[in-house]
C-alpha cells in the first residue's frame, strides 16, 4: 500500500492548459475518486501518476518519495482502462500472468498466484478460456486479476464500468469495492458518473475545467458543495432569491440565518428533494400549479410554476399529482446553502 501525493501539477497540450495545479492526498487504503465531465483532466491526472505523461510542474510522491523520474515499469501504479486491452491470443491464465513472466517470476509462483487471483476474482475453471469467450464483466475481472498479479503499490482504474450494460454495472461496482475493501489496496477511479463516485469512495475530487474544486468525502461533497459550479454538476438544483435583515436571508419560503456572509448578492439553493408539495387545500405554504410531470419509479420528478418562477421538485412515487394540478409547497430551509451570485 502507497500514500499518493499530487503536488502543484500542472500539464498543457497544443497551449491548451488541461491540469492546473492539481493537489490532493490519498491516504493508505483508500479508494478516491476523481469525478468529473469529459475533457476535465481526469484520465490525463491518472496517466500522470502512472507515469505514461510527465507534467511540466508539480511532483508525485508515493510514500513521501519523488516517483517523477521513475519510468512507468517500475513506478508500481497499474491502470486498468474501460476496453480491458486482454492479448486476445492468450488465454485468461496467460493474461493474468503476463506481468509475472516480464518480471521473471519463477514458473511455478505464476502458476500459484494465478490459481489465487482466479479464486478471488471468481473465475475458477475459466483458466483456458480466450477473451473472445468471456462476457465484458468476465473480461473486466480478467483485467483486474492482471492488475493486481504483480502486487502494484496503487491501483488505478479509468472508467472501468463504462462499457458494461446497467445491472451488470451495478455489480462490478460491489464486486470492486469488495475487492478494494479486502486488499486495502490504495486506489484511484476516473468517472463521470456522479453516483458511483458517492457509492464507491473514501474521498472525491471534483474536477472541472482542469482544477479540483472539491476535494472531500461523499456526504460532504454532497451535502455541502463548495460552490454553486460544484452543486450545478450534481444535478438540477432551485435557486431562491431573497433579500437581506437583521442577520437573516428572508425569502418568500422562509428565513435563512446567515452566520458569517460578507457579500449582501446572494441566493439559496434548494435540492428538489428538499421541497415537498401538498394539495393546494393544506394551504401552508406557496401556492402553484404543476407544469410537468417525469415518472422514475421510485421518484417523480415535478416542474411547479410559482408567479414567475418554476421550482423543481422530486418525490416518491406514493405522492401523486398531476399536470395543471394546483398545489402548496414547503422547502426545508434548513438544508439551503448560500452562495454568492455569479454572472451566467
Amino acid at each position: 500500500m502507497s500514500k499518493i501525493d499530487l503536488v502543484n501539477i500542472s500539464k498543457t497540450f497544443d497551449n491548451k492548459k488541461i491540469l492546473d495545479n492539481i493537489n490532493f492526498t490519498v491516504k493508505e487504503g483508500e479508494l478516491v475518486s476523481l469525478l468529473g465531465p469529459s475533457g476535465c483532466g481526469k484520465s490525463t491526472t491518472l496517466k500522470i501518476i502512472a507515469g505514461i505523461i510527465k507534467p511540466e510542474d508539480g511532483d508525485i510522491l508515493f510514500n513521501d518519495k519523488s516517483v517523477i523520474n521513475i519510468p512507468v515499469e517500475k513506478r508500481g501504479a497499474i491502470i486498468v482502462f474501460q476496453d480491458y486491452l486482454l492479448f486476445p491470443h492468450m488465454t485468461v491464465e496467460e493474461n493474468i500472468s503476463f506481468g509475472l513472466k516480464m518480471a521473471k517470476v519463477k514458473k511455478e509462483k505464476r502458476i500459484e498466484k494465478v490459481k489465487e487471483l482466479l479464486e478471488l476474482v471468481h473465475l475458477n475453471g475459466y483458466e483456458k478460456k480466450y477473451p473472445s469467450e468471456l462476457s465484458g464483466g468476465q473480461k473486466q475481472r480478467v483485467a483486474i486479476a492482471r492488475a493486481l498479479a504483480v502486487d502494484p503499490k496503487v491501483l488505478l482504474l479509468d472508467e472501468p464500468f463504462s462499457n458494461l450494460d446497467i445491472n451488470l454495472r451495478d455489480t462490478m461496482r460491489e464486486f470492486v469495492s469488495n475487492i478494494q475493501r479486502k486488499l486495502k489496496i490504495t486506489t484511484i477511479l476516473v468517472t463521470h458518473d456522479k453516483e458511483e463516485a458517492l457509492m464507491m469512495s473514501d474521498k472525491i475530487a471534483v474536477m472541472l475545467n482542469g482544477k479540483i474544486k472539491q476535494f472531500a468525502t461523499p456526504y460532504e461533497v454532497y451535502t455541502n458543495p463548495a460552490s454553486k459550479e460544484v452543486a450545478d454538476f450534481f444535478g438540477e438544483k432551485n435557486y431562491i432569491d431573497g433579500k437581506i435583515n437583521n442577520s437573516h436571508f428572508v425569502t418568500e419560503f422562509g428565513n435563512i440565518p446567515i452566520y458569517s456572509r460578507t457579500s449582501s448578492n446572494l441566493h439559496a439553493m434548494i435540492r428538489p428533494e428538499d421541497v415537498k408539495i401538498f394539495p393546494r387545500e393544506y394551504n401552508n405554504g406557496p401556492v402553484g400549479k404543476i407544469i410537468k410531470k417525469k415518472f422514475a419509479g421510485e421518484k417523480i420528478y415535478y416542474d411547479i410554476k410559482i408567479k414567475d418562477k418554476v421550482i423543481k421538485c422530486s418525490t416518491d412515487s406514493i405522492n401523486k399529482f398531476d399536470i395543471d394540478s394546483q398545489v402548496c409547497i414547503c422547502v426545508d430551509l434548513e438544508k439551503a446553502i448560500l452562495y454568492e451570485k455569479t454572472e451566467e
